[in-house]
């Protein structure tokens, strides 16, 4: 876990400085846990996300990689699914007892019943809804992607809209992303988590 710096994440110091104006005075009391499909650009944002709130960021796929000391392919090819998305369960509940951070989370964690529930009761969940052009687009720019490795990715994908959309909806905030910049959509979560803040209040 760590606590980005604009020249770590290649943002602009102008577009960072804004981003944190604009966050200014907003304490989120529980960990922000982003969830979405693959491509939705949850690392990305989530450490824009991080440094304008001045929080630590971590990325759930990186731990989980650090603590089995293989890739996310290789656990995949080697121990199979159940196997992966236990070990992901026990490092997401082990970050979301720590200190309040954004956690971007890999594009399955919140379908595991396990661990959406224990998001529902450590974090505050952001599904970063993306169009399925923009997601194959930015998924064809990365190898390493285990349920892709198949003919037909678009299919894939499609199917993974099908059933996963509904399960991502139960996210306490659902934000829009398209192709546009990402502090677009860090900009559209601050202003989420303002009203969703407000109305817990």
């Amino acid at each position: 876990m760590s606590r980005p710096e604009s020249s770590d994440i290649g943002e602009r110091p102008d577009a960072a400085a804004a981003l944190r104006q604009q966050a200014a005075g907003l304490v989120p009391p529980r960990t922000i846990a982003l969830v979405g499909l693959m491509g939705a650009g949850k690392t990305t944002v989530g450490r824009r996300l991080a440094h304008a709130l001045d929080l630590p960021f971590a990325d759930a796929d990186a731990e989980i990689v650090n603590a089995a000391g293989q890739s996310i392919e290789t656990i995949f090819a080697e121990h199979g699914e159940c196997e992966f998305r236990r070990g992901e369960r026990k490092v997401i509940a082990r970050l979301l007892e720590g200190p309040v951070h954004v956690l971007a989370t890999g594009g399955g964690a919140f379908i595991d019943p396990r661990t959406r529930e224990l998001m529902k009761e450590r974090a505050i969940s952001i599904w970063l809804k993306a169009p399925l052009e923009v997601l194959m687009k930015r998924v064809s720019k990365r190898s390493g992607r285990p349920l892709l490795k198949e003919d037909d990715p678009l299919a894939v994908m499609q199917r993974l809209m099908g059933e996963r959309y509904p399960i991502y909806a139960e996210a306490d905030i659902t934000v829009e992303t398209n192709a546009g910049p990402h502090n677009v959509a860090v900009s559209a979560i601050i202003e989420a988590l303002r009203e969703h803040l407000a109305v817990k209040a």
